[in-house]
């Protein structure tokens, strides 16, 4: 490039240098003065939604399916004694959320359990609450007091299970591969190189 060229691109670059910076002043001092007459608005979402529905569906219906999984609990010796879980409560938290943070304690109120037992052979019922330990309550916030360290629960996509087939072209070469994801256990990875060597990874290790 000669020098007049250089010189002209320079002086380009610089002009859309300025223009930007002036584009930029405006637009801020047009969006501040926009924000503070009212006339840009917008809803800010609930952050904390997921987990808060998330807690509300474990202590609503969540905590129920829990007991019938193995309500009713059987006698297996004599096979004459059922225990069923009927219903559950929490007491008042033992102390405020104010209160744990001082006492560096955990935020959390006693769970009891109203249930029946049945002798089959006698036909005897007896209902008794029982204390079954101490739940952890969330705060307004959407996290927990362990003792008196804030806590949040944080969600994360996990990639389903199943078979995944990838390529990739280097060098003028098509290598192929595949990932084996279970539900559990180990992940396994084959891979081929140039050397039409195909190698396995155990959790991400070469093997």
């Amino acid at each position: 490039m000669s020098k007049k060229g250089l010189l002209a691109d320079r002086r380009f670059k610089s002009a859309a240098g300025v223009f930007k910076s002036g584009f930029s002043s405006v637009y801020a001092q047009y969006r501040a003065k926009g924000i503070a007459a009212g006339l840009i608005k917008f809803d800010i979402p609930n952050l904390i939604e997921v987990q808060k529905n998330s807690y509300d569906w474990f202590w609503q219906k969540g905590l129920k399916e829990l007991f019938d999984e193995f309500s009713p609990i059987r006698d297996w010796s004599e096979d004459n004694l059922e225990l069923y879980f009927l219903d559950y409560r929490l007491e008042e938290p033992k102390y405020t959320e104010t209160e744990a943070k001082a006492r560096n304690v955990s935020y959390e109120a006693s769970l009891y359990c109203r249930v029946k037992l049945v002798n089959k052979k006698t036909k005897e019922e007896k209902e008794q609450e029982i204390f079954m330990g101490d739940f952890p309550l969330m705060t307004e916030r959407g996290t927990f007091l362990v003792n008196a360290v804030e806590r949040v629960v944080i969600s994360q996509l996990i990639r389903s299970a199943g078979v995944l087939f990838v390529s990739q072209f280097s060098k003028g070469q098509q290598f192929f591969g595949a990932k084996v994801i279970p539900n559990r256990g180990a992940w396994l990875e084959f891979e081929t190189d140039s050397g039409k060597v195909i190698s396995v990874k155990i959790d991400r290790k070469r093997k």
